[in-house]
């Protein structure tokens, strides 16, 4: 099935968003790298070399998030509105090329626009919102899913 799932899986691409964020390790997510942590976060055990893999990880991670995005939920390679630039393999590159630039473009800009809770917020912001939203999506796509008989 060809095209973008944001509109049918909104809360689960809301939930998958934020869910990233937390994975990759970006802000308001990066509680082992604030600056409480900083004495006792694991980044001050390490320099050179080592530092540096963990920092390109952290950001290979984010490209990776950056990818999944476009494919699961604004239909990957797929130009929007049938704006097709040149061969389809061009085409597709160039679009999920934008696509992946923008998310990470997002992921970096992020880190102005919220502020980092504390660590109790945080995990009550995990279980009374993010758990009830997922399965409230996982509800409503099996609803449907039974409904259209698939």
């Amino acid at each position: 099935a060809d095209g973008w799932f944001i509109i049918p899986q909104f809360i689960g691409f809301v939930v998958f968003v934020i869910a990233g964020l937390a994975e990759t390790k970006r802000w308001p997510f990066d509680l082992a790298e604030s600056e409480a942590e900083i004495i006792s976060g694991y980044n001050t055990e390490y320099s050179g070399m080592k530092f540096g893999l963990f920092f390109v990880g952290e950001y290979i991670g984010m490209l990776l998030m950056a990818m999944l995005i476009p494919v699961l939920f604004f239909g990957g390679w797929l130009a929007p509105f049938g704006w097709e630039i040149g061969p389809p393999l061009v085409s597709g590159l160039i679009w999920m090329g934008l696509k992946t630039t923008f998310w990470i473009l997002f992921f970096v800009l992020v880190r102005a626009a919220l502020v980092r809770p504390r660590y109790d917020q945080l995990m009550s912001y995990g279980w009374l919102v993010m758990l009830p939203l997922s399965l409230i999506n996982l509800l409503i796509t099996g609803a449907v899913v039974l409904y259209q008989g698939s």
